[in-house]
């Protein structure tokens, strides 16, 4: 039987919550491909000003981006990455070879590689202590030190 969670006892509810929604993630896809200027992002991405602003600066307050200062008059930033930040990358690849496998008609549009040789990047689940790949099936839930525990829980002692 499945155990049952509540909303802040699960990560992949409070990750959405910071960055779960279709521009944010667009937003991350461009920053990790070197676009970091507010005016180019929206080009790129055809996002209202508004719109990037706000989650430009939801972003910033989250730690994922920080702004720098590349002009002082009038002032301009740009959006760079921070370690939370580029701690994401995983997660984009995972969705980009989702799509990739069910959203294309025989290759991928876009086919990222290892810049120092031109190797073509696999994503995969690794046991650490068996040293081997590990396939979705075979993947479950256990609790974590960070589980939160209900009012009507008890831990045992």
């Amino acid at each position: 039987m499945a155990e049952s969670h509540q909303p802040d006892d699960c990560s992949i509810q409070r990750t959405l919550d910071a960055i779960g929604d279709r521009w944010t993630l667009l937003i991350l896809r461009d920053l990790f491909r070197g676009v970091r200027r507010f005016s180019m992002i929206q080009t790129d991405l055809g996002i209202a000003r508004n719109l990037l602003a706000d989650r430009l600066i939801s972003l910033a307050d989250e730690g994922v981006v920080k702004k720098v200062p590349y002009q002082d008059r009038p002032p301009r930033h740009e959006y760079h990455l921070t370690a939370k930040g580029r701690a994401l990358s995983p997660a984009l690849v995972a969705l980009m070879r989702w799509g990739d496998d069910y959203y294309t008609d025989g290759g991928a549009p876009t086919e990222l590689v290892h810049d120092e040789c031109q190797t073509r990047l696999e994503l995969q689940s690794w046991c650490t202590s068996c040293n081997s790949p590990v396939d979705p099936t075979h993947i479950r839930s256990a609790p974590g030190a960070g589980r939160v525990l209900s009012v009507t829980e008890t831990e045992d002692v």
